[in-house]
Order: C-alpha cells, then sequence, then structure tokens
C-alpha cells in the first residue's frame, strides 16, 4: 500500500510525502513525487497529516468497559473505541483492588493479546495501585490502599512479560525494595498517588524510578516543614530531567497555565501524554459509569464521581490531547505528536519499532485534519478506522 499526498509528521519537523507500507512495515519514506509500484494500492491523503500512531501508556476503558473486567470483550471495545482517536497501542491500565482481581487481569491481557485484534494493539498493563498514599488517593478505594507487600507483588511479578509499568508512593514501607525488583524485572516505574516529600522522591529516583503519573494530579507539592519550605513529588519530577511526566492535557485535570508551566520546565522531550480515560470515555453528556466500585458521570467532557465533587479519571482521546497541546500550550504539532508517539515508546523501550515515520518500523500510523479529527488509523498496516 502506498499513502501518498500527506503532511509527515517527524519528531521534529512536518515535510510533504508519503509512506509505502508492506507486510506490516514501513518499507520507505517518500517524497512528493512517489509513485506506485505494480499492483500496489493508493491512498490519496488528501494533504492531511500523516503520524506514527499514538502510545497511550495508561488507559483505564471506554464505553462502560474497564480493564478490571478481564475479558477480551471488554478489551475489545476499550481498543477499538480509542483507535478511533488515533491510538495504537496502549496500556491497560489497573484500578486498586484485591490482589487476586489485579492478578486475573494481568492473566486476562495475557490470553487476549495472543488472540487476533481488532483495536489499538494491547502493550500489556501499567498496574495503578493498591500501593498508594493514603493521603493521595484520587478515585481509587480508600480501603484499599495499603503498603507494599512482598508476597503479594511478587504473585503478579510472575507475569512481568505483561507488566508495561506500575505506579507506586515512593515514601510508603517497602517501596524502594519494590522499585528494585521492578528495574530489575525491567518493569517502568513511575511515582504517582504520592504524598512524597523531595527526598523520598529522590531515594526512589536512586533505585530507579523514572517516570511521575498524571503529573499534578494525586501528587505532592511545595509545602512547609516546620519553619521551611520544602519540595514535593511535583517539583522533583518537574526539576529532574530524567524524570518523564505523564500528563491528562484534557485542559480540566491540569489548568492551560500549568499545562504550559510543565512545558517550559520538562520541554518536549520530558511529557508522555495520557488520556487515563476510564469507562466514561465515549459516554453522553449525564450518562454514568463505574470506575471499579466508584460511580462516576460525564459532565461537560469530564468524567466525575456522581457527587461532583472530583475527577473520576477521563473522557480523553489522544487526538484531542494532542489538539490541546498545540491549541492550549502553544507548541508546535511536531512536539505534541511527540508527547504522543516517540516519548511512550522510549520509556517502553520500544522506539525501534513504533512511535515515529521510519523504514523499519511498525505501519502503525494516524491520519488527521487541520482540525484534529482523525480520518484513518493503521495498525501493523490494517486498517481500523476510514472516514467516509
Amino acid at each position: 500500500m502506498l499513502l501518498t499526498n500527506a503532511r509527515l509528521v517527524f519528531p521534529a519537523r512536518l515535510a510533504r510525502g508519503g509512506v509505502r507500507v508492506r507486510d506490516g512495515k514501513i518499507a520507505a519514506i517518500l517524497g512528493e513525487d512517489a509513485r506506485p509500484e505494480p499492483g500496489e494500492e493508493v491512498r490519496d491523503l488528501g494533504g492531511n497529516f500523516l503520524a506514527p500512531g499514538f502510545i497511550d501508556v495508561h488507559i483505564h476503558g471506554a464505553m462502560r468497559r474497564d480493564a478490571m473486567e478481564a475479558e477480551s470483550e471488554a478489551f475489545r471495545t476499550i481498543c477499538e473505541f480509542h483507535a478511533a482517536g488515533g491510538t495504537t497501542s496502549l496500556a491497560l491500565t489497573t484500578i486498586t483492588e484485591t490482589s487476586d482481581k489485579i492478578l486475573r487481569t494481568l492473566e486476562a491481557v495475557t490470553a487476549y493479546r495472543a488472540e487476533p485484534q481488532t483495536g489499538a494493539q494491547v502493550l500489556g498493563v501499567h498496574i495503578e495501585g493498591p500501593y498508594f498514599s493514603k493521603e493521595k488517593p484520587g478515585a481509587h478505594r480508600i480501603e484499599l490502599i495499603r503498603n507494599p507487600q512482598r508476597e503479594e507483588w511478587e504473585r503478579w511479578l510472575a507475569h512481568r512479560d505483561v507488566i508495561t509499568q506500575m505506579t507506586v508512593a515512593p515514601e510508603l514501607p517497602g517501596a524502594l525494595e519494590l522499585i528494585d525488583a521492578l528495574v530489575a524485572a525491567g518493569i517502568r516505574v513511575s511515582g504517582g498517588h504520592t504524598d512524597a516529600w523531595d527526598e523520598e522522591a529522590a531515594a526512589a529516583f536512586a533505585h530507579g524510578m523514572r517516570q511521575a503519573t498524571h503529573t499534578f494530579n494525586c501528587m505532592s507539592t511545595a509545602r512547609r516543614r516546620g519553619p521551611f519550605r520544602a519540595a514535593g513529588m511535583l517539583e522533583f519530577a518537574m526539576s529532574e530531567p530524567e524524570m518523564l511526566c505523564e500528563l491528562i492535557a484534557d485542559g480540566r485535570h491540569v489548568s492551560p497555565t500549568l499545562m504550559r508551566a510543565l512545558y517550559r520546565a520538562k520541554g518536549a522531550d520530558g511529557i508522555a501524554l495520557v488520556t487515563d480515560a476510564a469507562a466514561g470515555a465515549g459516554l453522553a453528556e449525564g450518562e454514568h459509569f463505574f470506575l471499579g466500585e466508584i460511580e462516576g458521570v460525564v459532565r461537560d467532557e469530564v468524567a466525575l464521581t456522581a457527587d461532583g465533587r472530583a475527577l473520576c479519571s477521563s473522557t480523553a482521546t489522544m487526538i484531542r490531547l494532542v489538539r490541546n497541546v498545540v491549541q492550549l500550550i502553544g507548541a508546535p504539532l511536531a512536539e505534541a505528536v511527540r508527547m504522543a508517539t516517540l516519548n511512550p515508546a522510549r520509556a517502553l523501550r520500544l522506539d525501534d519499532k513504533k512511535g515515529v515515520l521510519k523504514t523499519g518500523a511498525d505501519a502503525d500510523l494516524v491520519v488527521f485534519t487541520d482540525n484534529f479529527e482523525v480520518t484513518q488509523t493503521f495498525v501493523a498496516g490494517r486498517a481500523l478506522l476510514q472516514a467516509s
């Protein structure tokens, strides 16, 4: 297949041209004068943007379905919905739950990845919870939040091949031992739902933590300790160059001013866009859903707890986040796309085959308009979405 008449989005620039796809890979990056080979299907993209498919490392659900259901039908619904928003790879994300329910999700995702998939590719599981600060629970059941327990997390690490990332509050007793085990297993460690002081975050960094979960949200910030002002997890993540900061750029979880502050501090390479979308994604205004046993409602494109007092994950798609980074922050399009593609691919050590337009990479691609409307999505060269 030959995709022509496109504006190609590279990590630091745009260029006119096309892409040749063969056997699920990008076979060539071509200029504007590309000509089809004999028998090759040609798709004229009408001057729209052609970018690497978006990679969402933090996503719970969509359309009233949740990753914790631990069944193929739920996974398929989630993956098909988010593919329509340009996501071609994702990590299904757990919530704070019992040990057995988290284990069941790991087992179900392992089985699902062996099946033929019809939506975005499932990279694995991001374990978010239960090792959080009770001071920063977010929309997680506080009675299930607990300190790391070796006999528990060792059961999960038996499935290390399917775990992409784990969110941990670094100040908890036993957290550093867990971080050591995760790093040894090749699993990304992210600090989140944390009330850590600066030095506690620094200790976790020394042990291998390199990411911050939904930066600004459920995260300690500067405060007084006695007569002195000390930093928290937020300031540590913003000031440490090796820390990658997740950002829910829906304009609600984090205000545009704070989004700009993060962009100025971290630059385009220091941010990974995540939807943190839950079962409310795709639902209409006023519709209700559940995140675990917590009831949520969709209000003005935001997911709130049913009482309206707190955020309850998000309703976002990745294309909406990319649009907001351009329109609310003022970042160049290439940089906004980089936050949704190459940066998460690097974090998961997949940048040799995902997150960038280059010869030999997986043909995971998204086509979108100047108005940030997704018109086509491809996974391994297979069309998942084509607008009429």
